[in-house]
């Protein structure tokens, strides 16, 4: 084993949680039952990584097989960075008749085509999905597999999701797509976010979007004094109403973890009492950031506890009826970015 498959080894091994480390060794299924009787997970990490190690040497394992290991893992644990969707565009007639095989084939054969050193392994997640682990090299140098990029697409969809690529990566991830799945362009779908589920419900409207249009009214208090009962029904029946506004803005049941919504503002400056101001040519620029554990949660509970007014404006309501978290906000209103935004490491 040389140095870079044990530096591979060792930062996967420091990367899986010591409980996780015995379920995903299992999966991975390279140990035999004495290698896995060994193996004492009460130790430190450094212990089970020279333990794993020696396994290795003993097995002769390869690139490939820790590669595995390591989509095993991450297939597992998705939330691991921020991912960036992005929406095929404008699909060939035979796009819906592209199958597994068949996409993997021209997926591997178009991306080494457009850069000599790459190592490109492609699995099928049990939700239908096709994980694609992607190690890159270039013309001098072999393939960096401390910093592969993963893409993740559902066959016979327009939907990518991807997370670590450079904007010297882009272009060819691209063109290997685009052509693989029969489509004539991909564009940035202006989402992301740390959990691939909630990205990924939000921009393939995999969550209830089916409203109640009734509510019980609040719970009384049990040592509730006395009020006048036309202020209690009205009250009442302002909370239902803001509560329906609410949903109808943001969904009805549990909604995707989106942690942040950005809004770029470009506007020119008017004020007729400051000429030089008015006159300059550049627009003024800001970034507003919503953030949130989970900020769609966050905003219908804001609407519907009056918190917030409503009905909702359609700023905020936009991030779940476009799926999008990223506006460009200009003198003529919200629209798509003027620029296209590039994934960071």
């Amino acid at each position: 084993m040389d140095d870079s498959m044990k530096r591979l080894l060792q930062r996967l091994v420091r990367r899986i949680p010591s409980q996780m480390l015995r379920t995903t060794l299992d999966k991975w299924g390279r140990l035999t039952r004495a290698q896995q009787q060994s193996m004492d997970y009460t130790l430190s990490k450094w212990a089970l990584t020279e333990r794993l190690l020696a396994i290795c040497e003993e097995n002769e394992c390869a690139v490939k097989h820790l590669t595995e290991l390591e989509m095993i893992y991450v297939m597992d644990n998705p939330n691991q960075g921020m991912w960036y969707a992005f929406q095929l565009m404008d699909p060939e007639d035979d796009a819906p008749s592209v199958e597994l095989t068949q996409f993997k084939e021209q997926f591997k054969s178009h991306l080494k085509e457009l850069i000599k050193h790459v190592s490109i392994k492609i699995k099928k997640h049990t939700d239908e999905a096709v994980w694609i682990r992607i190690a890159w090299g270039d013309t001098f140098s072999r393939p960096n597999h401390l910093k592969p990029t993963y893409v993740v697409h559902y066959l016979q969809t327009p939907y990518v999701f991807v997370t670590t690529l450079t904007s010297k990566q882009k272009p060819l991830l691209s063109q290997a797509l685009v052509l693989s799945t029969r489509h004539q362009a991909v564009k940035d779908a202006n989402l992301s976010g740390r959990k691939l589920g909630a990205i990924r419900d939000l921009l393939m409207r995999q969550y209830e979007q089916v409203f109640p249009t009734k509510y019980p009214s609040p719970l009384k208090e049990n040592n509730e004094t006395a009020s006048n009962p036309h202020i209690e029904r009205e009250q009442a029946e302002s909370a239902a109403n803001r509560l329906q506004m609410a949903s109808e803005a943001f969904g009805g049941g549990m909604l995707p973890q989106l942690q942040s919504a950005v809004y770029k503002l470009e506007t020119k400056f008017r004020d007729h009492t400051n000429k030089t101001m008015t006159e300059r040519e550049e627009p003024f620029r800001c970034v507003v950031k919503f953030a949130s554990t989970n900020l769609l949660e966050s905003l219908r509970h804001c609407a519907s506890s009056g918190i917030a007014s409503t009905p909702v404006t359609p700023l905020l309501s936009s991030i779940p009826l476009k799926g999008r978290n990223y506006f460009v906000i200009t003198d003529n209103g919200p629209g798509p970015s003027s620029q296209t935004r590039q994934p960071q490491n």
